[in-house]
């Protein structure tokens, strides 16, 4: 054969390796792009999830700490209706056919109450989940803590403004960076996404690689993006698992509220407009109700200590509903309704 034609048959045959060797290596690299778009995806979604469930579960239990401590409040004006009553009975003696509700003085209803209205105002400049991780570590708690001071020293119930907000959830992250607490990180962060399990995301760089590391790269990221998927998971689960229990819990507090918003106004009426203020002076009837609105303020403040979360018992740093406490108070107020 003459030598022209070997040279140019076998650069024919060199140039068909190459194409083959180029179409495999699109091939890969096409495929590499689509699984790595796929993680994308599957990331992306991922943690679109979580966020939604995370506001809405912030929003459910935001809900029930602004409501609890609404609650609070107006104990204040239970507490100056009842001191109005002379010669009233002890009634921290009081029981309705062996109703466990334990009695609070009313000292404490005080100080719950004004801790309360010092919340109350600090949250109008806090973030979605504030007035939550109130209610997820027990609003009654919350509200005696804002009676305490400032890092300065200074009485939280005398600041105002964005100094009080400040005060009152670094307090609630168990007191100021200075000495030793969370600050108002921790204390805005209650029932924030680093405590609910999420710790692996994948990150945007990830995505950006190309050239002959592609493929492995992709693989990696989508290993890590099916991971991403199952922490998401299960942190929804956890988090829809604390709205529902925040919900049956927030049920059950604007039932007793709703009887003893209707206890207080019998009482303000018999005090303040019939001018009563001789215990010996109330009808049986009227001696019966005010009674049964000292049980209902004792319910409610006791149902106000209940912690919504808990730590999960497999890992500290992660949060789980209370689902034992609010069962347990479920049980009391459904008992104590009866006996009223």
């Amino acid at each position: 054969m003459p030598i022209p034609f070997i040279i140019g048959a076998a650069a024919a045959i060199a140039a068909a390796g190459g194409l083959a060797a180029g179409g495999y290596g699109a091939k890969k690299m096409y495929d590499s792009n689509k699984t790595m778009e796929q993680a994308r995806s599957i990331h992306d979604d991922s943690v679109r999830s979580m966020e939604a469930q995370h506001k809405s579960t912030c929003m459910m239990m935001d809900e029930v700490g602004r409501y609890e401590l609404t609650v609070m409040k107006s104990f204040r004006r239970f507490s100056d209706l009842i001191e109005q009553i002379h010669n009233r009975p002890d009634f921290k003696k009081i029981s309705r056919n062996d109703a466990a509700i334990p009695a609070h003085s009313l000292e404490d209803l005080k100080e719950a109450s004004v801790g309360a209205a010092v919340l109350l105002g600090a949250l109008g400049g806090a973030g979605l989940g504030a007035a939550g991780g109130i209610a997820a570590s027990g609003a009654t708690t919350a509200a005696v803590m804002a009676l305490g001071t400032a890092g300065t020293g200074t009485a939280i119930s005398a600041l105002s403004g964005a100094a009080a907000t400040n005060a009152t959830l670094a307090l609630l992250g168990g007191g100021t960076l200075a000495a030793g607490g969370g600050g108002v990180a921790l204390g805005t962060a209650l029932l924030g996404a680093s405590t609910l399990g999420i710790g692996l995301l994948v990150g945007g760089a990830i995505f950006a690689l190309s050239g002959s590391k592609l493929s492995e790269k992709a693989d990696e990221a989508m290993k890590q993006a099916r991971e991403c998927e199952r922490q998401a998971a299960a942190a929804c689960a956890r988090l829809k698992d604390i709205e529902k229990t925040g919900e049956l819990f927030y049920q059950d507090l604007r039932h007793v509220d709703t009887v003893y918003t209707r206890h207080l106004e019998s009482l303000d009426n018999v005090i303040s407009v019939q001018g009563k203020t001789d215990w010996n002076d109330f009808t049986p009837e009227e001696q019966r109700m005010t009674e049964n609105t000292v049980l209902l303020v004792h319910l409610l403040y006791s149902m106000c200590k209940v912690e919504l979360t808990v730590a999960d018992p497999g890992d500290s740093s992660v949060k789980v509903a209370n689902r034992r406490a609010v069962g347990a108070m479920k049980a009391k107020v459904s008992e104590a309704m009866q006996q009223l």
